[in-house]
This record gives C-alpha cells, structure tokens and sequence, in this order.
C-alpha cells in the first residue's frame, strides 16, 4: 500500500492499559498496519465511585466533593502518562492520543466510530473460557461492537 492509500483510510486506534503486555501486543499490531499511518493511541479510566460523595446510612459520605475532584485529576494525569509511556516507547511520537472515561470497549468501539477509524488494534491477555466468562474481555467486546477491523494482538511472549 502506497503512503497516499494509507492516508486515504481512517486512523489506526491503538488501544493500551499501560501494561508491559499491552505495548508489546501493540508493537506486534504496528508491524501489520504500519507506521506511515494515522495512528491514536487510546487508554479508558474509571472515574472514581461517585456514590462516595452521597454515602448511604448513618455513615454519609466517604468523600468530599474537592476530594472527588483531587481524584479525577489523579487518574486523569495517570492515563496522560499511560499514553506518552505508549508513543514513547512505540517510538510514534505524531500520534494523536485520547485519554476516554468509562467502560473500555464500549468507550473504544464509541470513538472509533466517531472518528471514522479504519481499524482498533488491541491486546488480548489470552484468558481461558471460564476467566473470559467471569471477567468479561475489553478485546471480546471490541471485536463484537467495533464499527470497523480489529486487529487482536498476543505479545511475543
């Protein structure tokens, strides 16, 4: 595929949690899709229980407001450092990144089709029938919801 094919398409959204395992996998879906591609590097937070701020009882709640908020800006400078552990270390520094809220395959599958992604690239940690079943799998979910390819990548190791 030509540079000026490539480009035509949608960006590669590369998904990653931070783990060592999540940049190998993306590493391995970068040599299929390669470099000369639009590429977003994605990482998806939980925000911090909010029931915490109403509590229930006699015991009320467990934090405060500005607490809740201290909290938020700690997990949100988490994922900024996930992202920029990923490009640095992908050595694909012109990504764009986008750090998104909630539960992670239905947060990925929701901006790949906002953003006209061509393919989602993301890792599977390879869990057996009644871990997956129990636990879900963000790669699972991907691949049944995404509007476009998924690329599902084990690490070398």
């Amino acid at each position: 595929m030509t540079t000026d094919a490539a480009s035509s398409l949608g960006p590669i959204v590369l998904c990653t949690d931070g783990s060592a395992h999540a940049l190998a996998a993306l590493a391995a879906g970068l040599e299929l899709v390669g470099r000369d591609r639009d590429l977003v590097v994605v990482t998806v937070l939980s925000a911090p229980e909010a029931d915490g701020l109403t509590g229930s009882g006699h015991a009320g709640p467990s934090m405060t407001g500005r607490e809740y908020d201290i909290a938020i800006e700690a997990t949100t400078t988490e994922g900024h450092s996930v992202v920029a552990q990923a490009t640095r270390q992908l050595a694909i520094e012109s990504a764009r990144v986008s750090i998104l809220w909630g539960e992670p395959g239905a947060a990925i599958c929701q901006l790949a089709g906002e953003i006209g992604a061509a393919a989602i690239v993301v890792g599977t940690k390879g869990r057996g029938g009644i871990k997956r079943a129990l636990l879900g799998s963000v790669s699972d979910h991907i691949v049944r919801h995404a509007p476009c390819s998924v690329i599902v990548t084990k690490s070398p190791d």
